[in-house]
């Protein structure tokens, strides 16, 4: 591709645009911004395509703005919200922002000779903006009429609770960064989500209204799923997030790995660097091998690479190799525990371990793994049973804390998938 709307066009990243944006960004290398909410120490997942939606604009020559909301997350945006936020602390804040802003830093290239990236935080200018200053040089360029015509505002109006003045004020704010960004970082595109479509148009209007000239806006889609659940977040709800300790390299690996046939494709455009070639021999191999699942496994080694480094990569990788029989080496207990968190389990008593241990038979016949001590004993002489995924095959054969991994786990398997986790206590 040789301009970045068709780049994400054929990404299926462009949702809706404002009049002249491919011309503009065809003709000439401008300045782009887009907007971060400060709401959490964490990025997840879904904000990984404006993340890298401007990291590509910076590949083609554009500037990339990352604006952190340290003052507009004073307020809370109501786009997508059906109740208003709870205000966080300037101190939760500005935490927030500086873990962000390390995550931010990772796909953007902030020494680049031409087109250097840069970060900035809108509670530098918001902060020393007075109420009078807002009202009379940017509040009078918005009627109401305007304003509660937009999704993000019309949809909690007919709400019981309905929307508060100041979640109401959002898009104003919004609007002066554009124009604060406008008048000293010469940006004239801003980009976002397309549940931001409505604050961005409104920058782009406060901007002709006061400086007579044209500015543009683009927006991406919000990712769904194929199944219609919901992008960027477990079966249980809870959030992939790009820090580690939050999500597990090999949780975060998972995820992509067990994307749907009907989503790993879309996925691979929207989330990855691979080209039109690679992307179509993969669909093909989709298509024709679906069973081996290489799209998804692409996939998930792709953005854990970006995300998490080749060494995390290289270790999710083992940690998935051990449900398929892989060995444990190199994997400690809080691996075992996270690989396993999802299979059943149940506690040991150390005591139990110790001298000559316990019989394997006892052990199985206490999990769910086999209905008795006889049914116990026939898989095992039938090779069917593993402790640490170490076939076992004496059925008078007893387990020691020895072989507990780290002193603290036992992994026991019954064919090739049924698993269950001993803990000792």
């Amino acid at each position: 591709m040789t301009n970045i709307f068709d780049e994400l066009k054929w990404r299926g990243l462009v949702y809706d645009h404002t009049d002249g944006v491919a011309d503009v960004v065809t003709r000439e290398k401008v300045a782009v911004y887009n907007g971060f909410d400060p709401t959490a120490d964490s990025l997840h997942i879904g904000n990984l395509v404006p993340m890298m939606g401007l990291a590509r604009w910076q590949r083609f020559g554009h500037t990339p703005i990352i604006l952190v909301g340290g003052g507009t997350g004073m307020i809370g945006d109501p786009s997508g919200k059906s109740s208003e936020r709870n205000l966080l602390t300037r101190d939760v804040i500005e935490a927030n922002v500086a873990a962000q802003k390390v995550q931010l830093a990772q796909l953007l290239d902030f020494n680049a000779k031409d087109n250097p990236a840069q970060i900035v935080d809108n509670y530098d200018w918001l902060s020393r903006l007075s109420m009078m200053e807002m009202l009379r040089d940017v509040g009078k360029h918005f009627t109401v009429n305007y304003m509660i015509a937009k999704d993000s505002v019309k949809s909690r109006l007919d709400r019981e609770d309905g929307i508060s003045f100041t979640e109401f004020s959002y898009m104003i704010l919004q609007a002066y960064d554009f124009l604060h960004l406008f008048e000293n970082k010469n940006c004239i595109v801003q980009a976002g989500g397309s549940d931001q479509w409505g604050n961005i148009t409104a920058g782009v209007e406060l901007i002709r209204r006061k400086r007579g000239v044209k500015a543009f806006g683009l927006v991406y889609p919000l990712i769904t799923n194929a199944d219609g659940s919901k992008f960027g977040k477990t079966a249980s709800g809870t959030n992939i997030w790009l820090d580690a300790k939050r999500t597990s390299p090999y949780r975060f690996y998972q995820y992509w790995l067990n994307a749907d046939d009907a989503d790993a494709i879309n996925y691979l455009k929207y989330f990855t660097w691979l080209t039109q070639a690679e992307i179509q021999d993969l669909q093909d191999a989709l298509f024709e091998r679906p069973h081996l699942r290489e799209a998804q496994r692409r996939l998930a080694q792709e953005v854990t690479r970006m995300i998490h480094g080749e060494t995390a990569l290289a270790k999710a990788e083992k940690a998935a190799s051990v449900l398929f029989g892989g060995d444990l080496d190199g994997l400690d207990g809080d691996d075992i525990a996270d690989i396993f968190a999802d299979v059943p389990s149940s506690q040991v008593a150390k005591a139990q371990l110790g001298g000559d241990g316990m019989l394997l038979a006892d052990l199985l016949a206490d999990s769910s793994l086999a209905n008795s001590k006889g049914d116990a004993r026939r898989s095992i002489k039938g090779g069917g049973i593993y402790v640490n995924n170490v076939r076992m095959t004496d059925p008078m054969g007893t387990v020691t804390a020895v072989q507990a991994i780290e002193g603290k786990f036992l992994i026991l398997r019954k064919g090739k998938k049924k698993y269950h986790l001993v803990q000792v206590v």
